[in-house]
């Protein structure tokens, strides 16, 4: 049964392959092809197949288990399948004659017959006998495949008759077809079939094939298959053939002839070829082996297919050749490459054509290598030629072989090198022609489009053979110097106009009537209207000149490193350090102090890098310092140790100094917290004398890594803390250093530590006559203009040419003293030299006691500046002017200059004023005795002028809005002004940091800070620097908060009564009338908001809210007003009642004027701009309308014009922050009778708040509705996605963003921009970041709908009440898909981007708290006007934040965020109604947040302010 189940075993067949063999007598030099066609049949690949298979072996090779001792070889078995899919099995014998390779004769075998006979036998025996392979196999058997024939017998079932049809090797076959004859004989005996197989057939002899045919015709079905074994033709087909005949059941094959079937082989062969061939032209790395190639396509078919077809080694052939091809490819490239770059590298060695035009190529090749950047384009290799060389594979190394320039290629290079720069030559000679055309032809204006003009140039020679692209290129160049000259006329103009801007107030933008005012000025002149064709460049032009009337500082210069104040700082920091040897005598008398304990305190390791520095300027512990050796014991304490009471004081170690280093607010808040802890301690133990002495001195560390824009705020506030403690102040000195400490600010801080040290011990100085260097007897500011066609030396050389001239205190870098004898005492000058535009904040903020005003006579804008500035002088200050010029002939050969020195000595006589010339070739007029008669003058005027400055003062001390250093309407102490120009770091908070309880007038320990002069009257004694104000004067204030109308209140605890007393004693000794404790009521005619802004992001906050920064207490109003009708008489006549009235009249003086009003120059210059807008009214209307006095706060001519608003007689001013042009005019129409007010009131409506319309412009994209600005491919506006990418590039991290204010004028000319071109790049603008956020912030305020719609606030507010957070966020989550798609897209767009910036809060300080306070309102637009919004504003700031806060929940599927930004909140304080204490607390500069100070900070016990 099983053996019925088993499958039944293929047939198997036995075939014989016979043919001629012997020896060579018998069958000639090489055989008939039998082993060839058994070995193809049995292994038809290609890498099996063996061509050469020999017959001649040794004995032991015969002897071997593959032959066997027998002259037959078992080729193995064959599996074939035939057509009709039965399988058979084909065992292949081939029959030889193997010779001895001793003898030469066939080897002896156990069967003796001949060949003949042996060839015929149909049963083979053989015991253990292996399959034959090829040649190399006999003797290595073990190294090959071992198969043995089966059960070592065979029984032959057919036979295949070989014929070689080829020539022969000394074969004739004439003898061939006898043998074989016979041999058919033989075989025909044993009745098995027989196929002759005609072998060799692509070496064929035709005759010899016919014959072999003629013999099988003879022959009984004997049938004749043509093959060749080389190509594998037709051997599959004779042995297939061979099997029909004995298996009569299969298929008869069709024999095909040799011919055909040739062609069919070679036609597969072909086709795998080129299959073969694609592979391998995939890898095109010449480097790339045959192995690592082949291991990756050994498994695809077509790499297989060619392998079995042409084998291995003609596969390798092919790759090889495919691999030289891509290297020689390469080769070709890079000499391409080569050759391309050879122009370039001739243009850099032989450039001039002078010198090579008659060399030789060998001659240049021999100037080449003489060049010095011979090896930067060229590389001699040592070995040669190039291409053989490892260098075609340094494809990074560009330099040519230096071999490759003996090519003809090479050779025509150059030549062609040449031509091109005679050619070139030639058209740089015709484009400078054609360039002197263009500059001869006069009506060609800047912005003139070509084609207007080349019209005029067709028939020009230089134009026709220039290219088209020349001539534009030409033009273009042409059209750029033209531009920029018309440019930079536009902008000198601007400066001779200096009078029509210098009347701006600083605290709003121009008016529409202003600008209109301006253009109407300038349209007349022809430098305005040679730019007419580039109106947005002028109109630009003109806004930047604008913005740096409001934020002029050397930052901001138009100028640039021309700027005066840069120039004056590098001057006086190179030459005062040798000039200052006044100072170092003070110290060579201290003979007395050899050594010098010092207690150095930092933050984060600052104070430690301090003192490595100090020791690593030392030697031993030993500092050089003027000339004297001093031995130093260095302290360095962290700010932040617990332990820094008990180590800064010691039995062991009693300082005589402590340096205080800090390089950021942080750092700097912190030291003052530590000063103030220091100086409470002295002042409650007083366990030494000199402890509560002891001299603090300010260092700022230099900002190594990068320029910081937070090097001015830490400067400007540095100097603020500064000056409240009364200690020195050591600045970064200017220049870049590679260290936080400069060598001279250690020695500035030394001196300043030894000079505290011989105060303190009275050490009398060694100059009895002179007074300390803190103190001058005069004030001098010099004033000179930016970009004067003048050195900084030159106006500097009077004094610094003078032995008497030292530098000033620290912390004056542009000031210098100097001791001058002026009547029969040696008097000390301190002359401030500054910008003109630096100046006009100390003409209002400082005590000056003259001015000195520069001018260049070759320079129309220079006295344009100076007439500018010189009117809003007050005309009781002295005035020194000084023209500049070549030399005295100037005044006969130039009538210009002789206009403008004779103007100059002009508007001197109208003044009373000081007149003299410097000139650049005299000596004579630099001496300082040029100005000695002036500081005569000045000195006679002293006690006046700080008399009328002390006038002022007080004057202005009575109105909040016209302090010098401006008040919160709600807080007593002062206001911290940011600077507000491209430098911004950060913006003013809008209430003082420190609290909003009272404002006092100066405590008695502030009265150290004022003197009595001769008449009983104090007046400051300004030790602030006078350059320390340039950001606080330089930049804007933000204008006061509108208060919250008075309501009563209740738990007001009431001010202490000895504070009271020290209040009223403040404002006279005999005032004439006591100041009312009620509340004062502004009358009826005035508008209670003309000092007050308005800003939409000013929201009133209950007083749980305090420590925010936008917060404002409720009873801040009613303080306010109690302390400030103790203080003030009559808010609205000042001349009645005032205090200013009473010093003024104490001294029996008339209130200053200006010089405006003492010179008809200077008056009718102002008046002539006011004429041009305002032709109706008359010269002594205008001239009464200046004088007249102003109601309210606004002091008219008595302010500076940068910082009050304008006359009545010239265009108004809009502020920003309150209304637009239109509602300017309504708020003038404001003052009516209340009837009508109340006629509205019962008229009461619900309405939708529309913000005030910012812009003073049209504009067909700012104010459009979203869905105007939006589409669906960009669902955000293009504009928003501007300013959000710009901002996330470049200012990400920067301090305060959205919450410090940008350049307001930045921020208009970035729309105005934007409404012109929306492809504009911001980059390309040059603004700053925060100028940018503002322009966002005003997109968004601008839109007549705000993006969370109205509609939905009130969900929102019911929603943010939800006590579970978690249903909360999800209850908002489902109140924003409610938005409308627009809104939802750019709210997702914008929320997405403040986590972004919140994210960056430990470097910006905006968390998402801070963010919500600046944003909610421009997002939400609130009613400000309803007061039952107003209890609200908290919650709604609260949904803004929790937006930011959970961006990523609300929008993206997040996860909710379990806890917000780390931010260090305080507590509020136990007692929000508590009074200040008698005492005033420690005012620091205001840290970066605000609202993390707490509202009261502990008492000053010392009275430091």
């Amino acid at each position: 049964m099983m053996a019925k189940n088993k499958e039944p075993r293929p047939p198997s067949y036995a075939v014989s392959v016979v043919g001629l063999s012997g020896t060579e007598k018998d069958k000639g030099n090489c055989g008939v092809g039998k082993s060839c066609l058994c070995n193809r049949f049995v292994r038809s690949k290609a890498d099996e197949y063996y061509p050469e298979h020999t017959s001649v072996l040794s004995t032991i090779d015969f002897g071997g288990r593959v032959v066997n001792n027998d002259h037959f070889l078992y080729w193995g078995d064959v599996t074939q399948s035939g057509e009709d899919g039965i399988e058979c099995r084909i065992h292949v014998i081939e029959q030889t004659e193997f010779i001895d390779d001793q003898t030469f004769l066939p080897h002896r075998s156990t069967n003796l017959q001949p060949y003949i006979k042996r060839a015929a036998a149909s049963k083979l025996q053989s015991a253990e006998k292996l399959m034959y392979i090829c040649t190399d196999q006999l003797g290595l058997e073990q190294d090959f495949e071992q198969k043995q024939m089966p059960e070592g017998k065979l029984n032959i079932d057919g036979f295949l008759l070989c014929i070689d049809v080829s020539q022969g090797c000394n074969r004739k076959f004439d003898d061939q077809l006898k043998f074989v004859n016979n041999l058919y004989i033989q075989l025909s005996k044993s009745k098995k079939p027989i196929i002759i197989a005609a072998t060799k057939c692509d070496e064929c002899v035709d005759h010899y094939l016919r014959e072999v045919q003629a013999f099988a015709s003879n022959k009984k079905n004997l049938v004749v298959v043509e093959t060749s074994a080389r190509f594998n033709v037709n051997v599959e087909t004779c042995f297939t053939a061979l099997v029909q005949m004995m298996d009569k059941t299969r298929g008869k094959p069709k024999i095909i002839p040799y011919l055909d079937a040739y062609k069919t082989q070679r036609q597969l062969v072909v086709t795998a070829t080129d299959k073969f061939e694609k592979l391998v032209q995939t890898v095109r790395d010449y480097h790339a082996t045959w192995k690592t190639v082949s291991n990756k396509l050994k498994n695809h078919p077509d790499y297989e297919e060619y392998i079995n077809l042409e084998g291995t080694k003609k596969a390798k052939n092919t790759f090889s050749k495919h691999i030289e091809q891509l290297k020689q490819e390469h080769i070709r490239k890079r000499k391409e490459e080569y050759i391309n770059a050879l122009p370039r590298a001739l243009n850099t060695l032989l450039s001039n054509l002078d010198e090579i035009e008659h060399l030789s190529w060998s001659e240049a090749l021999k100037v080449m290598e003489k060049r010095p950047d011979f090896q930067s384009c060229f590389v001699v290799l040592e070995k040669t030629p190039w291409d053989e060389t490892d260098h075609i594979d340094k494809v990074n190394d560009r330099r040519i072989p230096f071999d490759l320039l003996n090519t003809l290629e090479a050779e025509k290079v150059y030549q062609n090198h040449v031509q091109h720069l005679i050619s070139e030559k030639r058209r740089v000679e015709m484009k400078e022609k054609f360039k002197k055309t263009l500059e001869k032809i006069q009506f060609i204006s800047p912005g003139q489009p070509w084609e207007e003009v080349i019209c005029f140039v067709v028939e020009d020679e230089a134009f026709k053979y220039i290219t088209d692209a020349d001539s534009k290129e030409v033009y273009g160049r042409h059209q750029r110097e033209i531009v920029e000259k018309a440019k930079e006329e536009f902008q000198e103009m601007l400066f001779e106009h200096s009078e029509l801007f210098y009347d701006l107030d600083l605290n709003a933008t121009p008016s529409t009537d202003k600008m209109s005012e301006i253009h109407a000025v300038l349209s007349e002149e022809p430098r305005y209207k040679a730019l007419q064709k580039l109106a947005p460049d002028r109109e630009s032009l003109l806004l930047k000149h604008i913005g740096f009337v409001y934020h002029p500082t050397k930052e901001t210069c138009l100028s640039g490193q021309n700027c005066m104040d840069i120039k004056v700082e590098e001057l006086l920091a190179s030459s005062l350090l040798q000039l200052d040897h006044g100072r170092s005598n003070l110290y060579h008398d201290s003979a007395n102090i050899d050594k010098i304990n010092l207690f150095i305190l930092g933050k984060d390791g600052l104070a430690q890098e301090l003192a490595n520095e100090i020791r690593t300027q030392s030697t031993d512990d030993e500092y050089a310092l003027d000339g004297k050796i001093y031995e130093l014991d260095l302290r360095p304490v962290d700010a932040k140790s617990p332990y820094l009471l008990t180590q800064l004081w010691t039995s062991a170690f009693k300082p005589h100094g402590c340096f205080c280093v800090f390089n950021s607010i942080e750092s700097l808040t912190f030291i003052g917290e530590c000063i103030a802890k220091i100086r409470a301690e002295a002042s409650q133990i007083r366990r030494d004398k000199y402890m509560a002495n002891l001299s603090f001195t300010l260092i700022l560390a230099n900002q190594r890594d990068s320029v910081s824009k937070n090097l001015p705020i830490l400067r400007h506030q540095g100097q603020q803390l500064a000056n409240k403690l009364q200690c020195p102040f050591v600045d970064v000195p200017a220049g870049t250093y590679p260290r936080k400490f400069n060598e001279a600010q250690i020695k500035q801080a030394l001196r300043g530590v030894l000079e505290a040290v011989k105060h303190n011990f009275d050490v009398v100085s060694p100059v009895p006559t002179i007074k300390d260097l803190s103190e001058a007897d005069l004030r001098i500011v010099m004033c000179a203009m930016c970009g004067d066609p003048f050195s900084v030396d030159l106006i500097l050389s009077p004094f610094l040419d003078s032995h008497s001239c030292s530098a000033a205190q620290a912390g004056h870098n542009n000031s210098l003293m100097l001791d001058k004898i002026i009547g029969e005492k040696r008097r000390r000058i301190q002359i401030t030299i500054l910008s003109y535009h630096s100046s006009i904040g100390v003409r209002k903020d400082e005590l000056v006691h003259g001015y000195i005003l520069v001018y260049s006579a070759k320079r129309k804008a220079s006295m344009g500046m100076l007439r500018a500035f010189l009117s809003e002088v007050q005309d009781t200050i002295p005035v020194q002017l000084v023209a500049v010029t070549d030399s005295q002939a100037d005044f006969f050969e130039n009538e210009a200059i002789k206009e403008l020195m004779t103007e100059g000595e002009h508007i001197a006589t109208e003044i009373t004023a000081k007149f003299t010339a410097l000139y650049s070739l005299s000596q004579y007029h630099r001496q300082t005795e040029v100005f000695t008669l002036f500081f005569s003058d000045v000195l006679e005027k002293k006690n006046m002028i700080e008399s009328s400055y002390m006038s002022d003062t007080t004057r202005e001390s009575t109105h909040a809005s016209e302090d010098v250093f401006p008040r919160s309407p709600r807080g007593g102490s002062l206001d911290y002004n940011y600077p507000d120009s491209e430098d911004d770091a950060e913006g003013p908070p809008p209430y003082s940091p420190i609290g909003d309880d009272v404002r006092l007038l100066p405590a008695p320990s502030d009265r150290s800070k004022y003197r009595l002069d001769l008449e009983g009257n104090e007046y400051p004694i300004h030790s602030t620097p006078v350059n320390c104000h340039d950001h606080e004067r330089n930049h804007k204030v933000p204008p006061p908060i509108k208060p919250k109308p008075l309501v009563p209140r209740t738990n007001v605890k009431k001010l202490d009564p000895n504070l009271l007393k020290t209040i009223e004693a403040g404002i006279g000794k005999n005032p004439r009338k006591q100041p009312s404790r009620v509340p004062a009521v502004p009358p009826e005619d005035t508008d209670q908001s003309d000092n007050y802004a308005e800003p939409i992001d000013t929201i009133y906050k209950h007083k749980g809210f305090a420590d925010d920064i936008y917060a404002v207490p409720e009873d801040s109003q009613n303080r306010i007003i109690k302390v400030r009708n103790s203080i003030v008489i009559n808010t609205q006549g000042e001349e009645e009642n005032g205090f200013s009235d009473r010093v003024s009249k104490s001294h029996g003086e008339r209130r200053p004027s200006k010089y405006k009003y003492k010179s008809k120059t200077l008056f009718s210059k102002a008046k002539s701009y006011y004429r041009r807008t305002h032709s109706d009214a008359s010269d002594d209307e205008a001239f009464t309308t200046s004088k007249t006095k102003r109601k309210g706060r606004h002091r008219g001519s008595e302010e500076d014009p940068l910082l009050s608003p304008v006359e009545t007689w010239k265009g108004g001013i809009d502020n920003p922050a309150i209304t637009s042009d239109q509602e300017l005019d309504d708020k003038k129409m404001k003052k009516k009778p209340h009837k009508v007010k109340e006629d509205k009131k019962p008229k009461k409506k619900t309405k939708t708040f529309n913000p005030p319309i910012r812009r003073n412009w049209e504009s067909n994209y700012f104010g459009m509705p979203l869905q105007d600005l939006v589409t669906p491919e960009k669902p955000i506006p293009l504009f928003v996605e501007k300013c959000v990418q710009f901002i996330e590039d470049t200012g990400l991290c920067t301090e305060g963003l959205y919450r410090v204010s940008g350049n307001k004028t930045d921020q208009d000319n970035i729309q105005k921009q934007f409404d012109q071109d929306h492809n504009i790049s911001l980059e390309s603008m040059g603004v700053t970041v925060n100028a940018v956020a503002g322009a966002l912030k005003a997109f968004f305020a601008d839109l007549p709908d705000p993006l969370v719609p109205y509609s939905l606030h009130q969900e929102l507010l019911e929603t943010s009440k939800i006590m579970d957070k978690t249903e909360r966020l999800h209850e908002l989550k489902e109140i924003v898909k409610k938005f409308h798609p627009v809104n939802y897209d750019v709210f997702r767009y914008i929320i997405t981007h403040l986590n972004r910036v919140s994210q960056q809060y430990k470097t910006n300080f905006m968390t998402a708290d801070n963010l919500s306070i600046c944003f909610w309102p421009t997002l939400m637009r609130p009613d400000f006007e309803n007061r039952e919004f107003l209890s609200t504003t908290k919650i709604h700031q609260s949904v803004i934040e929790t937006f930011i806060q959970q961006c990523q929940f609300f929008f993206y599927n997040g996860e909710i965020v379990e806890a917000p930004n780390p931010v260090a909140c305080q507590p509020p304080p136990s007692n929000p109604v508590q009074m200040v204490e008698p005492m005033v607390p420690l005012q620091l500069p205001p840290p970066l947040q605000p609202q993390l100070i707490q509202s009261q900070l502990p008492a000053d016990p010392l009275g430091i302010i």
